[in-house]
């Protein structure tokens, strides 16, 4: 069975996205892990917790956001660098730092799990649902109605 074009360019795609998107979490994770429980101890546990989140997470995002836009999600008409910087930190700041700190937090509180092994669940979450967003809103490129317009010149010779 041959895979179609349009299928391929996809698969690509998602394999850029899964690789941008481990450096993210193995930037975010190795931070996490080190900085939770030196944070739980000068903080208490939960801004502990908190903390080593948005630490490891705010590397892990840089870093996640320039393989995002110049990489994986590159299009010929691409979003203004604001207008995608912009949507990439309103839907990760909900994202990262909101959902996945209840997801560690939830983890944590109602399963036992320590962020060692919570992250790992959260970021199974995550792959799916980033990749749709990502694609659908975040990194989307412009429409054709808003797209500049190519402009064909046609020379026609007049004969006298």
């Amino acid at each position: 069975m041959k895979i179609k074009k349009k299928h391929k360019k996809e698969l690509k795609r998602f394999t850029e996205y899964f690789i941008s998107g481990g450096v993210w979490f193995w930037s975010g994770y190795i931070l996490i892990v080190t900085l939770d429980g030196p944070l739980k101890e000068q903080f208490g546990d939960v801004q502990g917790l908190f903390l080593a989140n948005f630490i490891g997470n705010a590397v892990g995002i840089t870093l996640n956001f320039i393989l995002e836009r110049y990489w994986v999600f590159k299009t010929n008409q691409p979003t203004k660098l604001f207008i995608a910087t912009r949507r990439y930190i309103i839907y990760t700041a909900l994202n990262a730092f909101g959902l996945n700190f209840l997801i560690l937090q939830g983890l944590e509180t109602y399963a036992g799990l320590g962020p060692e092994i919570g992250q790992f669940i959260a970021s199974a979450f995550f792959t799916g649902w980033n990749y749709f967003w990502y694609k659908a809103y975040v990194f989307k490129g412009l429409d054709k109605k808003h797209s500049p317009k190519k402009v064909k010149l046609k020379f026609v010779r007049h004969h006298a």
